[in-house]
């Protein structure tokens, strides 16, 4: 088992998904909410002055299986218009237009989010570049992951889809997304990363994000 951190009521894990999640105490995940790598072999076309090095996905060098996600509760997956021939058949599907209303441009405009625990269709509206020119929700640009996901998108999500879910895993965690929105609603939040540069982002945005609540 690699390194754990424990932050308010958050569990922070730097390791391999699949070699944790087996040793998870059973019972103790209601949703599963994340983005995971979809074998898209992505380069972040960032600009000379937001460059960074090792700007990467684990495992987005191949197809993605979500097998090992499917047997909770409920289920909430990112991008999941990259492998959806490995889901099963659901009428819950979030659709997030990224554009709301500006014009298209080099990247999607919109990202499908399958759930199986909706019985219609929701979208959700706000304007996202990914991909290293990620317009935040203050206005300012930001260059944290490449696949980064706005705080806003999570916790809707958090709300309107897995509202009744207590304690959330996120076994793609990245730079802490999913557990900022849980922190911001008061929920527990359980989260893997195998990058440790990005865990370390996790683990200073998540004590950030408690350091805010407690200013409200």
């Amino acid at each position: 088992m690699g390194r754990v951190e424990r932050i308010g009521d958050c569990e922070l894990h730097l390791g391999d998904c699949l070699e944790v999640l087996p040793v998870l105490e059973a019972g103790s995940v209601d949703a599963v909410v994340t983005d995971p790598p979809y074998g898209m072999a992505w380069k972040t076309p960032v600009s000379p002055r937001r460059a960074k090095s090792g700007r990467v996905v684990v495992g987005d060098d191949k197809p993605f299986d979500p097998t090992h996600l499917l047997s909770y509760p409920i289920v909430v997956l990112c991008g999941a218009h990259h492998y959806a021939d490995k889901l099963p058949a659901s009428s819950g599907w979030v659709v997030w237009d990224k554009r709301n209303g500006m014009p298209t441009n080099d990247q999607s405009d919109a990202d499908l989010i399958w759930t199986n625990a909706l019985r219609r269709v929701l979208v959700y509206r706000q304007v996202w570049n990914g991909g290293g020119s990620l317009w935040a929700e203050n206005g300012a640009d930001i260059s944290i992951h490449p696949t980064q996901k706005p705080v806003a998108l999570i916790t809707w999500l958090l709300e309107n889809v897995a509202s009744s879910s207590k304690t959330v895993l996120d076994p793609y965690m990245g730079s802490g997304t999913t557990g900022v929105a849980c922190v911001k609603t008061g929920g527990k939040f359980i989260g893997i990363e195998i990058e440790p540069k990005y865990f370390e982002i996790a683990c200073k945005r998540i004590e950030e994000a408690y350091q805010q609540m407690r200013l409200l």
